[in-house]
């Protein structure tokens, strides 16, 4: 039904931008690369030093996912992120704006918060749509899955139609390169 919305002579990709543009879309994406799988132990939020953090491939991805998104819109953009510093990090990168924690974004992975109630939590917040600008979520793969029931990979980003639907309707998945 949305395709109706949208130009034929457009690519699917391209009616997908266009939908975030409009507000009819947001971009959820999983942090850029961080290698490895969780946290270490000794794990402290508001320490970097004790998380999984971007490597320079990461960076780079973030930087470009920045690009992408100044050629996707002349809009200023609105940046949500989990609290973990791979997830801000990602978004302060990106160079758009500024970046506002969430912590409903926030992994639950490993039994660090509760899976149930942020994904029933993110969909309250989603339920706010539109949005006044084009908007990113920056979250973890644990996250994206529970909401979407795709796994993503580092640095992926999913453009998810609004208002939710259920199952959630991905317009999208898209890459900075």
């Amino acid at each position: 039904m949305l395709l109706l919305l949208f130009p034929l002579n457009l690519s699917a990709d391209e009616r997908a931008w266009q939908a975030w543009r409009d507000g009819d879309a947001i971009l959820m994406m999983r942090h850029a690369l961080a290698p490895g799988t969780g946290d270490p132990a000794g794990f402290v939020l508001k320490d970097c030093s004790t998380q999984r953090n971007l490597n320079e491939g990461g960076r780079q991805q973030a930087q470009a996912w920045g690009r992408l998104l100044q050629q996707q819109t002349q809009d200023s953009v609105q940046i949500y992120s989990s609290q973990w510093c791979r997830c801000l990090e990602t978004g302060q990168l990106m160079a758009l704006s500024v970046v506002e924690p969430l912590p409903l974004l926030n992994s639950f992975f490993a039994g660090r918060g509760d899976g149930q109630a942020q994904t029933s939590a993110l969909r309250a917040f989603l339920a706010q749509a539109p949005f006044s600008s084009p908007t990113v979520l920056i979250s973890h793969q644990v996250n994206i899955t529970a909401l979407t029931g795709i796994f993503p990979a580092s640095g992926e980003g999913l453009l998810i139609a609004l208002p939710l639907t259920e199952p959630v309707t991905v317009l999208a998945r898209v890459w900075p390169e």
